[in-house]
């Protein structure tokens, strides 16, 4: 770590400062949480807190201490457990106090401001896990995953992020790291004793070990894309002509009534938004207005939302009926998904009659997928799913990875690891002085140190921390 205990913001050194938030979001709840971290935790406590047991911040710590929080003038502000927990042994390596009140807006608030008024300051977003980062407690990959574990949508997403924290992407790029340090030392020693022998040899140990780790790059490369996908989910649209039963399959795939279904058309007008898991993976699944010729204001506003979903989605579910031939407003709204990742869906299979041309639709599918469902009678869904799973992974990694780059950040500096290794390998290839070639291997090294944080800058620290919660 590059010095960074004295990180400054605001022209304050963090770590001398004792910093406090409400952790709990703010509302009525069973319980809400002031923590406070720093050299001054414990005498900032003291000056609020009472409690029968005396001298309570002696003891050892780890401890929960019922008790009552008092203003200045000896009033009880609430009745609380005050958590008081000694460094090294806490999430950021200070001393740490959690205050557990009721929950609600006003206990909460009125204790942060005893706190603050007591001598802390309100910390800013992110700076417990900055400071648990600054202390060595955990690396930059994991302080990320925190926030993954907060946003998860999926209990793969979960296990991912838990994985970071625990460290397995960490250790892989560390272990990348530490290789690359070991081809550093080989070219010193080049350096140190210039043989020609020498200098052969190490080129062509330089050369397969490069291209070892550069494969391993590669790989990790390779496995962020499903990594995204299960951390930020699919945008999936569900599009088709008023009453072929858009909403009504948007209701079975979520399995309750969350869309109104009605035979009169244009009953959906807006824009409905749910969450599914689709074998991990979070899909969020928008159900739109029918696409047909209106005049209706109202009706004619849907459509537009509809036309700019369309384009920003990245999976369409092309609802059509069963019951129906294919017309002009079919063949329109098949079109305007030409280039789009798509799934063809024939409901109200359960008709005794079908009147839609299957070899028309399979020319218009264009090779894309053709399903027949019904969402009356909740059959083919799980072909459906299997079908979205597969497109959406398409030969990707499944979560079953738990290195799995997940993080835009960690893949740009693995795109910036893997471009440097690359121009080394092909420098080797010409029998470069490996003094030239390890200029590239080390500009390697500093590119995978952006994800543990072993070659960060402040200004980096700044924009990660600054998408934190305030209390975490």
């Amino acid at each position: 770590m590059l010095g960074l205990k004295n990180y400054l913001a605001g022209g304050l050194n963090l770590l001398e400062d004792t910093i406090a938030a409400i952790s709990t979001p703010l509302g009525e709840g069973g319980i809400g949480i002031v923590r406070l971290s720093g050299p001054a935790a414990f005498d900032i406590a003291k000056k609020i807190f009472r409690s029968k047991k005396k001298e309570w911040s002696a003891a050892e710590g780890h401890r929960l201490v019922y008790g009552h929080i008092l203003d200045p003038a000896g009033q009880i502000v609430d009745e609380v457990l005050l958590g008081y927990m000694k460094a090294p042994h806490t999430y950021t390596r200070e001393d740490i106090i959690e205050i557990n009140c009721h929950g609600g807006i006003v206990p909460s608030k009125k204790i942060l401001e005893l706190v603050l008024s007591a001598g802390a300051r309100l910390a800013r977003p992110g700076e417990f896990s900055l400071r648990a980062f600054l202390n060595g407690r955990i690396d930059l990959a994991q302080a990320e995953s925190i926030i993954d574990i907060i946003r998860a949508r999926t209990e793969t997403g979960l296990k991912l992020a838990v994985a970071q924290l625990n460290g397995s992407l960490s250790r892989k790029i560390l272990e990348l790291q530490d290789r690359l340090l070991g081809l550093l030392a080989q070219v010193e020693a080049n350096i140190d004793f210039p043989e020609d022998d020498l200098e052969a040899a190490t080129g062509q140990e330089l050369l397969r070990t490069v291209g070892e780790l550069l494969e391993q790059v590669e790989d990790l490369i390779r496995g962020a894309q499903a990594g995204k996908i299960y951390r930020e989910g699919i945008r999936t649209i569900i599009i088709g002509r008023p009453n072929v039963g858009k909403s009504s399959l948007l209701n079975a795939l979520l399995r309750e009534n969350r869309a109104i279904v009605s035979d009169i058309p244009g009953t959906t007008r807006d824009i409905i938004e749910e969450m599914i898991n689709i074998g991990g993976i979070p899909l969020k699944i928008i159900d739109t207005a029918g696409l047909h010729e209106t005049e209706n204001i109202i009706e004619k506003i849907g459509m537009e939302k509809t036309r700019e979903m369309i384009n920003r989605a990245d999976l369409v579910l092309v609802v059509l009926d069963a019951g129906r031939e294919l017309v002009a407003a079919d063949l329109d709204i098949i079109g305007s998904v030409r280039d789009k990742k798509a799934v063809f869906l024939v409901n109200k299979d359960d008709l005794a009659e079908k009147k839609i041309s299957v070899e028309e639709l399979d020319v218009l599918a264009a090779g894309r997928p053709v399903l027949w469902v019904s969402a009356k009678e909740e059959t083919g869904l799980d072909e459906l799913e299997e079908k979205i799973f597969e497109m959406v992974m398409g030969g990707h990694l499944s979560g079953t990875d738990d290195a799995l780059v997940t993080n835009t950040r960690h893949k740009q500096a693995l795109e910036a690891a893997q471009r440097h290794l690359t121009d080394a390998v092909a420098e080797l290839k010409k029998k470069v002085p490996v003094d030239v070639a390890a200029i590239d291997i080390r500009a390697a090294w500093e590119a995978l140190g952006e994800i543990t944080g072993n070659t960060v800058t402040e200004d980096l620290l700044d924009r990660i921390f600054a998408d934190f919660c305030i209390g975490k």
